[in-house]
C-alpha cells in the first residue's frame, strides 16, 4: 500500500457500463471507501461511460505526436493532472478491465506525446488504486497485474487493490470483509 498524499485530490473513474442511475457493486464498494477520507478532502467522480471518448488511433509510429485533447478527452486529462490519488472503480468483465477504462488508458499513449505536457513525468506523483469486485477473487487476478504493471510502466505509486464479492445487485453488501477493508483502504 502507499502512503497517504499530502494535500490529497482524489479522482474516481468509475468504469461499469450499467444503465445509468444503476449503482452498481464496485461503486457501491468505492463509495463506502471514498466515504471515509478526512472531511474536506477533494473528490472527483467520472462515470467513463457516460462519456464521449473517442477509439484511440496509434501514430506513435507515423506522427509521433498528438494534438491536446479537447471536449470530454480534455475534462479528463485535467482531472487526471490535478488528481494525486486515481482510483479506478471497475468491475471485471471477462477476466479485464471495462471497455471505458481501456479506451481512457489508451489514451495515456496520446498524452504522454502532446508537445509541451509532461504526463508521465505528472503521473509519476500520483498514486493508482483499484477498486473491483467480481464472482470469485481469482477471476480478478489479471485485472489487478494489469493495473500494477500500468502503475509501474508510469513510474507512479501502487496504492493496491481493494476486492469485494460481486455479481447480481447489492451482492457485496453482504461481503464484510471487503466493507471491513474499504473503511480502510484509502489511508493506507
Amino acid at each position: 500500500m502507499a502512503a497517504m498524499n499530502p494535500n490529497p485530490r482524489f479522482l474516481f473513474l468509475a468504469t461499469s457500463t450499467r444503465e445509468p442511475g444503476a449503482l452498481g457493486n464496485t461503486e457501491w464498494l468505492a463509495r463506502q471507501a471514498a466515504a471515509t477520507l478526512p472531511p474536506g478532502t477533494p473528490q472527483a467522480w467520472h462515470h467513463l461511460s457516460r462519456m464521449q471518448m473517442p477509439l484511440f488511433i496509434d501514430q506513435r509510429h507515423t506522427t509521433g505526436q498528438y494534438a491536446m485533447p479537447e471536449g470530454d478527452m480534455k475534462t479528463l486529462l485535467d482531472a487526471t493532472l490535478d488528481a494525486t490519488d486515481i482510483v479506478f472503480v471497475a468491475p471485471i468483465y471477462w477476466y479485464s478491465i471495462p471497455s471505458p477504462l481501456k479506451i481512457y488508458l489508451d489514451h495515456w499513449s496520446a498524452w504522454m506525446r502532446v508537445p509541451g505536457l509532461p504526463f508521465k513525468d505528472e503521473m509519476a506523483k500520483k498514486t493508482l488504486w483499484l477498486i473491483t469486485t467480481s464472482g470469485d477473487r481469482a477471476k480478478a487476478q489479471p485485472m489487478m497485474d494489469s493495473i500494477r504493471l500500468c502503475a509501474q510502466f508510469m513510474a507512479m505509486r501502487h496504492g493496491g487493490e481493494l476486492w469485494g464479492k460481486g455479481g447480481p445487485p447489492d451482492v457485496v453488501k453482504a461481503d464484510a470483509l471487503a466493507v471491513a477493508q474499504a473503511a480502510v483502504f484509502l489511508a493506507a
